[in-house]
């Protein structure tokens, strides 16, 4: 048999996959896996039931259907003040993978490099690999993970051709601020570089943060390229809807590529999401304030326990700091907490670029009893694991 392409050595099996298989294993409480474990919201689910009978069925437009493409220009409105063009500033894709992937194989050309933030969630190195490029990483550090000016000023004379910003950050749950987002934008209009933003998380922001749109920064809109998915807002992570918004020039070229990889969108998915986007503020400050009492819940369970971690200003994850159960590495120390103690996480080095052994992460977009349920096991686990 012929040898397969060299390409598949930059692809590894996924650590956050692991680590769920062996928590159903062994009947761990699994706070590994980075999705809600609860339902849509009704209204969307009575929206799928009607299209299921009504269609539609087939292909959609390939930037996405027209009541997709309106409903996220209004809901972009409602954020921004500013209204994309329907026909010429967005796509709909299948899900925030597709719209990182078809945006950097746009973007990176062979030799290019790309600055990304560590941690980072761990696909974008390799999607910037696929490309040709070649990331270049800037250390976010301290308990608020900020960056070094002098570090970033010295990547970006490496004359970068984007910028990769996680906002707000998996895994750590940093959202960057004003001040720190008017930094990396002087540092991308001296240098001449894109600006992808995976804005993921951005409903998800705890008080007293707020979130900044880069690309309504001054001078910004032209440099920056917006990703985004429905999944964590709606708990839809399975239905893979997703968007790119950017300037024409860009988004011109990206839907050449999305086309190639996907034609597009699921259509009966897209018309059912429109349900979501068209929500008033009331449901916004409810997962907001849903998703504080989660976080709020396992942060005072590890304090109670002595646990040292992060604070997360967004999205639904936490870094716990390890150090003080003697293991050399985190895997191993992730192995052993599902065997012994009964929880699941996710080994903290995989999302950093750096030799980083003393994080794991825990993720809280899950039932409050099940947070309870994995608090109660990690009582035992300074009898269980220390060294």
């Amino acid at each position: 048999m012929p040898a397969l392409s060299e390409r598949t050595n930059l692809f590894t099996d996924s650590p956050i996959a692991k680590m769920s298989v062996l928590s159903d294993q062994y009947g761990a409480v699994n706070l590994s896996a980075g999705f809600p474990d609860f339902p849509p919201p009704r209204p969307i689910l009575d929206s799928l039931k009607q299209i299921a009978d009504e269609g539609p069925h087939q292909y959609s437009l390939d930037a996405g259907s027209e009541n997709f493409r309106h409903a996220l220009a209004e809901f972009r409105f409602k954020c921004t003040g500013r209204k994309p063009d329907t026909n010429k500033e967005l796509i709909a894709t299948c899900g925030g993978t597709e719209a990182l992937i078809s945006t950097i194989m746009t973007v990176v050309d062979k030799g290019d490099k790309v600055i990304i933030f560590s941690p980072y969630y761990d696909t974008y190195s390799v999607d910037v690999k696929l490309a040709g490029g070649e990331p270049i990483f800037v250390s976010l550090r301290g308990d608020d993970f900020t960056f070094n000016e002098y570090e970033m000023e010295k990547a970006f004379k490496e004359r970068p051709k984007a910028v990769l910003l996680c906002d707000p950050s998996n895994p750590c749950g940093k959202v960057f601020t004003r001040e720190e987002l008017g930094i990396i934008a002087a540092y991308a209009e001296k240098y001449d570089t894109f600006v992808i933003v995976d804005e993921v998380y951005s409903q998800i922001i705890y008080k007293p943060y707020t979130y900044t749109y880069f690309s309504e920064l001054p001078h910004m809109h032209d440099r920056t390229i917006c990703v985004g998915s429905l999944s964590k807002t709606y708990s839809i992570t399975g239905w893979r809807v997703g968007y790119i918004l950017g300037p024409e020039a860009v988004i011109d070229e990206i839907k050449k590529v999305h086309t190639f990889f996907t034609i597009s969108a699921p259509s009966p998915l897209q018309e059912a999401a429109v349900t979501g986007l068209r929500f008033g503020g009331d449901y916004y400050d409810g997962l907001v304030k849903t998703y504080t009492e989660k976080r709020d819940i396992l942060m005072k369970g590890l304090d109670d326990l002595g646990l040292k971690h992060n604070i997360p200003q967004g999205a639904f994850y936490l870094l716990v700091d390890i150090s003080e159960f003697g293991y050399e590495k985190d895997t191993e120390f992730c192995e052993d907490l599902v065997r012994k103690v009964g929880v699941g996480s996710v080994p903290g080095s995989t999302f950093f670029a750096e030799d980083v052994q003393k994080y794991v992460r825990l993720h809280f977009a899950v039932n409050n009893e099940t947070l309870y349920a994995a608090l109660n096991r990690l009582e035992s686990i300074r009898s269980k694991l220390s060294r």
